[in-house]
């Protein structure tokens, strides 16, 4: 029987796919600053999935990230790049947001789209096989 961390976890998991799938959409459709906001969006949602089944959450971007990063990259379950993912996409959906005359290019949203899908899939995995090994 499923927790409420582990229903939590699936839920935010379900979420950071429907940004996913509006990254898409977007990047399809050319618009690609908007496109990199929801390839964000998937990656931090995917990255709170995983707070929730660790109890845990912040109010800041900056402390979900930092959190990622101490608990699932440093610890070695998460490869390092996926910590590069999630700061970079971070910075480059400030950028998108806030910048005047920010310009991106197609190859731009593309990347950060691909990373997003990566991302999501790992914490799947992971998620996946963590909540069966709680819940034989």
């Amino acid at each position: 029987m499923l927790h409420n961390k582990e229903e939590l976890a699936l839920y935010r998991l379900n979420m950071a796919k429907e940004r996913l799938e509006s990254s898409k959409l977007l990047l399809d459709n050319h618009c690609y600053k908007d496109s990199i906001g929801r390839s964000y969006y998937a990656i931090f949602t995917a990255a709170r999935a995983l707070l929730a089944l660790d109890g845990e959450d912040f109010a800041r971007h900056a402390g979900v990230i930092s959190y990622f990063q101490r608990t699932y990259i440093k610890s070695g379950i998460f490869d390092v790049k996926y910590s590069r993912y999630i700061s970079e996409t971070f910075q480059i959906r400030n950028n998108t947001d806030y910048a005047d005359f920010y310009i991106v290019s197609r190859e731009d949203a593309e990347e950060q789209y691909l990373r997003a899908e990566d991302f999501y899939k790992a914490v799947c995995i992971y998620l996946k096989q963590r909540i069966e090994k709680e819940n034989p």
